[in-house]
């Protein structure tokens, strides 16, 4: 199945995971939407999408904003006339005990890594349905369903992802509208730590390499939650 001249909308796609599905869309030869807080990173994401055959649009928003989301989307759409595939990456992670945590960094975590999610499959669902369908692929984590000690808050917002996108499929497969979460373990980013001791961790490029593998999955064929793991992790 080729997905050239097709579109697609990657949150926080200036740096990292996200960064790294975008340019594995643009060797699918795809329209890329690169949606991010910080235009100057999805500037320097946007060559490496044309260099790769595709066609970068950059498109500024907050995950956390529906409003300038919805602008974001309404821009896209009149570039692209179509979305056949969202990849929800944009996410942050605040790690401290419960009681340390102040209210606004809770809420900051959730409505980033939760709400964002929520706000961008609405936004998509309407339009994924016009051109017969698509493909909604999250980016969770195995703390999706492994708690953490100072995780609370990135566990809770996980945790519900995964809740959120397994009713998802289940509304929207009938649609030939597909919809995974992919859980990746350990990742050498900003996010993860990057240090001297992380050539154990999984890259930004397997991940890519997962979503890949999933659009060309048979059309017939779902797969719901996709765990990935590091081979050898720290002992």
């Amino acid at each position: 199945m080729s997905w050239a001249g097709r579109a697609a909308i990657v949150t926080g796609a200036g740096r990292g995971i996200g960064r790294a599905i975008a340019q594995a869309l643009g060797r699918e030869r795809m329209q890329v939407g690169l949606l991010g807080r910080r235009v100057s990173e999805l500037e320097a994401v946007a060559p490496e999408i044309q260099a790769a055959g595709g066609r970068p649009i950059v498109l500024q928003a907050d995950v956390r904003d529906y409003a300038s989301l919805e602008r974001a989307f309404q821009d896209f759409w009149a570039t692209t006339g179509r979305l056949d595939v969202l990849v929800n990456n944009a996410g942050i992670g605040i790690f401290r005990p419960v009681e340390e945590m102040t209210p606004e960094e809770f809420d900051d975590v959730v409505r980033t890594n939760l709400y964002g999610v929520f706000y961008c499959c609405k936004l998509a669902i309407p339009r994924m349905r016009r051109t017969g369908g698509g493909y909604i692929i999250q980016v969770g984590s195995l703390a999706g369903r492994n708690p953490i000690a100072g995780g609370a808050a990135y566990c809770a917002s996980k945790f519900a992802v995964r809740g959120f996108s397994e009713s998802l499929m289940l509304e929207v497969r009938y649609d030939d509208i597909k919809v995974t979460t992919i859980a990746p373990g350990s990742v050498d980013t900003h996010f993860g730590g990057h240090g001297e001791n992380a050539a154990w961790k999984l890259r930004p490029e397997d991940i890519a390499q997962v979503v890949v593998d999933l659009l060309h999955t048979a059309p017939h064929a779902l797969a719901s939650y996709v765990e990935l793991r590091p081979l050898k992790p720290q002992k």
